[in-house]
């Protein structure tokens, strides 16, 4: 599991790189358009892409770092045995939802890429560029949910912090 978390955080790593490319694609295309006034046809298309895969990638690290969005009014006032047990049925719903959108989302990043489709912009980039990011994330995202269920019982997630 280690060697899985060093991948993830290798992850977290590119996509906060595909966060700060998205942000410079961004910064020219409004440079060139409004200062030059001459807009390119990439910088927006790519930017997507780099925001939609850095979303994608940068999930599991969230989720094992414990660094995403949570409410915990309701847990915070329930004792170690009660959080755990929390902790354990969002992280089987989170994989329950992540194998469903991953299988989703591969059927249609295939059929995407089996027909050629393309975003029809005037880059024409494939869309399956785009789509593949959902089941990778979401395999990803699976993956580490389910980690997290099996190390539980130990207690090793709801009170601890996670080496950086």
């Amino acid at each position: 599991m280690r060697a899985f978390f060093l991948f993830l955080q290798a992850l977290a790593w590119t996509a906060a790189l595909l966060f700060i490319l998205a942000g410079c694609m961004l910064t020219y295309e409004v440079l060139a358009r409004y200062l030059f006034i001459a807009p390119t046809i990439w910088a927006a298309e790519l930017a997507q892409l780099c925001l939609i895969w850095g979303t994608m990638i940068g999930m599991p690290w969230l989720l094992k770092t414990g660094r995403h969005i949570s409410v915990d009014a309701m847990t915070d006032r329930l004792g170690p045995a009660g959080r755990r047990l929390c902790h354990v049925l969002a992280m089987l719903v989170i994989a329950a939802f992540s194998a469903v959108v991953a299988w989703k989302g591969g059927a249609i990043f295939h059929e995407s890429f089996a027909r050629g489709r393309t975003t029809g912009s005037m880059l024409d980039l494939p869309t399956w560029v785009a789509e593949l990011a959902i089941p990778v994330g979401f395999a990803l995202l699976f993956v580490q949910a389910l980690i997290e269920v099996a190390s539980e019982p130990k207690g090793s997630n709801a009170e601890e912090a996670v080496p950086e």
